[in-house]
């Protein structure tokens, strides 16, 4: 990374005296290259066997983490997993910290960011069980180039929770939001927003290759085991601009534009962290990753049952504080418009709902020649290959490549016993308005329980990038005349497919008939005729193909993804625990993603979270909870020889297996 010269510096110093940020000089400096992608397998992972896990989330604002990735933060801390989270905007916004039924006070930026701070301390601490008002330690941490950051400690009972306020700015002095500016012009450069009262006296400023290096810092120096982000390609999003501009969503998509930038940037960051391990001949770092969509809550059905939606509405009441409270803070104790009754009568909704931008449904399992099983998943951004060394005994992981990839694979199995499996490629996240690129890969194997051929593209259904970054995660099946059948929702929020025809060619992209939106979170099966169902939740319904025909049939309304298992399909009505199937309700309450399977031995199995979010099992009309051993990021569900078999992906990164 190259300095600053001299005099561009004096320049931006007089311009920054007087604003919040500024622009560099018109002749813009080399910029370091961004990660690209590195599918080579074969290099060392991080062992995961000896570290504690730990949660590091990146947040745009004071409050995303709180509307948008809970309640998997909550449960996740609940379980013992210690967090650090990361916010790097000020959040001041307009700097007025509404009351309700009070006129306007003038703007204090500085004033409004502290407000917010504090909220979010007093919301952590309830979340670790302590009373609102407990003291944090407050310190102040060097970031590289000696830029400064506030670092909030608070410890209870062996757990510990980390705030990291970066105090970026939200808004340029050409009253252009900053983080999407950053991300796009390689000559800008932002000056920090300092909150009152902070220990960090001393503003500092941020290009676009600081902000990803202080990301890539921060990461190396906690190592998470679990990383929690924004959507970095949220939905394209028709609507006039007045609803658009009331509901904070950037021009032409369905988010807030700090939470995509952010996002991105967080996505950068992680690459850096990576491919930088690889150059200093460092294992990849062994992390799981979860993206979370934003505003997108708004625009469909809402997924979280009343008991669930309760507990994550009250994590924003001590954020949002009251202007009657004694917090300590002469700034003020919360962020005023959000609390109280708030959180659930804001018509937006966006509390209302938890959706992943890549649903999955935990790790792809196979079944090896011998019995053993083996589980894929994505680990550093790559995937990477378990194997049972004994019957609930997992080795360490290892490479496949493919990186950097999104979090979710999909797979199939071929009738000779190959797997192959599905992945969407970060192929070019450059910032600074170069490629930002996406595009669905195969990873196929040699031989039944060997190795794998070289990673090979199988393109994108959508011809440009823009639109490229809104497929969604791949789902596989292979039907009983042994052709394989991909599908991904694409940028229309339809679904497209390709088909692998039984000597290993590929036809081309193709879209599925039919004209009403669906989801991501696709859902396929075979019935006993041999035939191909795939469901899709829609807006006003389930949408069903069968052999890639629409079927005219009307499905109720779900708010959850969808499963599928011999055909017939599960799934969740808005807003209910209650999961419904062929035969009505099926008596797997809980919420969140489930997962089908079937076999003629065991009949219909399946697998969800309860309202606690603990793995779940339903059999033959009885369920079993898992109670006990380290908690779930995600889990898939295996029929074989042995019964029922259930691996989770743990929060310290290795696998783990159940036999209920």
């Amino acid at each position: 990374m190259q300095p600053t010269p001299p005099r561009r510096r004096a320049v931006l110093a007089a311009a920054l005296a007087a604003t919040t940020a500024a622009a560099g000089c018109s002749v813009p400096e080399p910029r370091r290259t961004a990660p690209t992608a590195d599918p080579a397998p074969g290099k060392p992972i991080a062992s995961v066997r000896a570290r504690r896990a730990l949660l590091m989330q990146f947040s745009a604002h004071p409050d995303d983490d709180l509307y948008f990735m809970n309640p998997d933060t909550q449960r996740l801390l609940d379980s013992g997993v210690p967090l650090v989270s990361v916010y790097v905007t000020a959040g001041e916004h307009t700097g007025r910290n509404r009351i309700a039924g009070m006129p306007e006070a003038p703007p204090d930026r500085a004033a409004y960011s502290a407000a917010r701070h504090q909220g979010l301390r007093q919301s952590y601490a309830v979340a670790l069980g302590l009373p609102m008002f407990t003291p944090w330690r407050r310190e102040t941490l060097t970031l590289p180039g000696g830029r400064p950051a506030e670092v909030d400690t608070l410890t209870h009972g062996g757990r510990r929770v980390e705030l990291v306020f970066l105090n970026l700015p939200m808004h340029t002095s050409r009253r252009y939001m900053a983080m999407p500016a950053l991300w796009d012009d390689r000559a800008l450069e932002v000056r920090t927003q300092l909150p009152a009262g902070s220990p960090v006296t001393r503003a500092a400023t941020y290009d676009y290759d600081q902000l990803v290096a202080a990301l890539a810092w921060l990461l190396a120096r906690h190592r998470p085991t679990v990383v929690h982000t924004l959507d970095p390609d949220p939905d394209l999003q028709d609507g006039d601009d007045a609803t658009r501009r009331r509901n904070s969503e950037q021009p032409g998509y369905s988010d807030h534009g700090d939470h995509t930038a952010v996002a991105c940037f967080t996505w950068a960051g992680l690459a850096r962290w990576v491919s930088d391990a690889v150059r200093d001949g460092e294992p990849i770092p062994a992390f799981t990753t979860t993206a979370f969509r934003g505003y997108y809550n708004r625009h469909w059905p809402k997924n979280l049952p009343p008991a669930v939606l309760r507990e994550k509405a009250a994590r924003l009441v001590p954020y949002g504080g009251d202007p009657g409270w004694q917090c300590g803070n002469p700034s003020g104790c919360g962020d005023y418009g959000v609390g109280g009754d708030r959180p659930l009568t804001n018509r937006k909704g966006w509390v209302r709902s938890t959706h992943h931008r890549w649903p999955a449904t935990g790790p792809a399992l196979a079944e090896e020649p011998d019995g053993r099983l083996t589980a894929y998943g994505v680990l550093g951004l790559r995937a990477v290959r378990w194997r049972e060394t004994a019957p609930g005994t997992w080795s360490e992981p290892a490479d496949l490549g493919g990186g950097p990839l999104a979090p979710a694979l999909g797979s199939a199995v071929l009738p000779d016993g190959r797997v192959l499996l599905f992945g969407v490629r970060f192929a070019a996240l450059d910032g600074h308005g170069g490629a930002n690129r996406r595009e669905v890969v195969l990873l196929e194997q040699r031989s039944p329980g060997g190795p794998f051929l070289a990673w090979r593209g199988l393109g994108c259904p959508e011809r440009l990038d823009d639109r490229g970054r809104r497929i969604g995660a791949p789902v596989a099946v292979t039907a009983r005349d042994g052709r394989v059948r991909l599908f991904v929702r694409n940028a229309d929020k339809g679904v497209s497919t390709r088909v692998r025809a039984t000597d290993g060619s590929w036809g081309p992209w193709q879209t599925l008939r039919g004209t009403a939106e669906v989801q991501d979170g696709l859902a396929v099966s075979v019935d006993a005729a041999g035939r191909v169902h795939l469901y899709a939740a829609g807006r006003e319904s389930v949408r069903h193909w069968v052999d890639g025909e629409e079927r005219a049939d009307r499905l109720p309304r779900s708010g959850s993804t969808v499963a599928s298992a011999g055909g017939a399909l599960y799934h969740r009505p808005p807003a209910a625990a209650r999961l419904l199937g062929p035969g009505g309700d099926t008596g797997l309450d809980g919420y969140g993603g489930v997962v089908a399977a079937r076999s003629a031995a065991l009949g219909t199995v399946l697998l969800g979270t309860d309202a606690r979010g603990r793995v779940t099992v339903r059999a033959g009309g009885r369920s079993r909870t898992r109670t006990k051993g380290p908690a779930a990021v995600s889990a898939a569900l295996h029929l074989g020889a042995r019964g029922t078999t259930v691996v989770g992906l743990g929060a310290d990164g290795h696998p783990w297996s159940w036999r209920p």
